[in-house]
């Protein structure tokens, strides 16, 4: 029995190896002959005469102009261009630092620090510019220290941006709270001759 066993597990073996050398021996081209190719296409240039040189090049001349991409605006652009009094910039928008502002604004407020956290939410709101929880607690702050208008308006945006959020029920309880002292204090102000 053990002979036997011994003589399947070998002809076993023998047979698999003969499977690999005969797939082997069917990909002598390679796998590269099998890739369709264009018969109609003109052969590559051979360049092994004459290679392309970078070294006749003046030293202040870089090689790559050869290959230089023209990135000019498209003509219909040229009429889209910034007139005057028009700002032609990217506003930065990255809602992770807005989320860490809104954090940091968040252990000011708890300390009473108002005038630091209403920075922070600003500083929220220039990193990711309609984020409604920084508006709502920037509404919060900015009622804290008396500026009644400021909070008004941020209170009216959180609702603008999320009227049903999670802090809708209280902007509107801080907009009931704060309307009239708005309107005392936009009354009482000094207008401008």
């Amino acid at each position: 029995m053990d002979m036997r066993l011994r003589t399947l597990i070998f002809g076993i073996l023998v047979l698999c190896l003969t499977a690999i050398l005969l797939a082997q021996s069917n990909e002598e081209d390679g796998p590269i002959s099998r890739v369709p190719v264009d018969r109609s296409a003109p052969p590559p240039k051979d360049n092994r005469k004459a290679p392309p040189r970078s070294d006749q090049l003046a030293p202040d001349e870089s090689s790559s102009k050869q290959t230089q991409i023209d990135v000019s605006p498209p003509s219909s652009d040229a009429k889209k261009s910034v007139t005057e009094g028009e700002v032609d910039e990217f506003h930065p928008w990255d809602p992770h630092r807005a989320t860490k502002c809104v954090e940091v604004g968040d252990f000011y407020y708890k300390q009473g620090s108002y005038r630091a956290a209403i920075s922070r939410y600003q500083e929220a709101l220039e990193w990711k510019p309609r984020d409604a929880e920084a508006t709502y607690k920037l509404g919060q702050a900015l009622e804290k220290t008396g500026d009644f208008g400021g909070a008004l308006e941020n209170y009216q945006a959180y609702l603008k941006t999320l009227p049903s959020g999670p802090y809708a029920a209280k902007a509107r309880q801080g907009i009931d709270r704060v309307k009239p002292k708005a309107n005392t204090a936009a009354q009482a102000a000094p207008k401008p001759s």
